[in-house]
């Protein structure tokens, strides 16, 4: 089944993302090479792709897992996670229905 981990950064989280950055994007590669990852990315905090230092808000990350115990495990061992960036992480199953 699907999950959506959805993170909510701290405040000025922008410098622990840039930190963590490597170890986070190689956990989600990781999961993409698996099959497992519908979509990933994060929310920035200006109306833009590119926010600059505004930075981001949080994240969003879709993927496949065997229970939802299994993907709040993983989500509790992301990188951000460890770094600081994330103020809260909420999983929850997710149903894709489109395209």
């Amino acid at each position: 089944m699907y999950y959506a981990i959805i993170a909510e950064d701290v405040a000025d989280s922008l410098e622990h993302r840039r930190q963590a950055r490597a170890a986070h994007l190689e956990r989600l590669e990781a999961l993409k090479s698996e099959g497992r990852l519908l979509m990933a990315g994060p929310f920035p905090a200006e109306d833009t792709s590119e926010p600059g230092e505004a930075g981001f808000t949080g994240s969003l990350v879709v993927a496949e897992f065997e229970s939802l115990a299994a993907a709040q495990a993983w989500a509790d061992a992301d990188p951000y996670v460890e770094a600081g960036v994330y103020e809260k992480v909420t999983v929850r199953p997710f149903k894709p229905v489109l395209p």
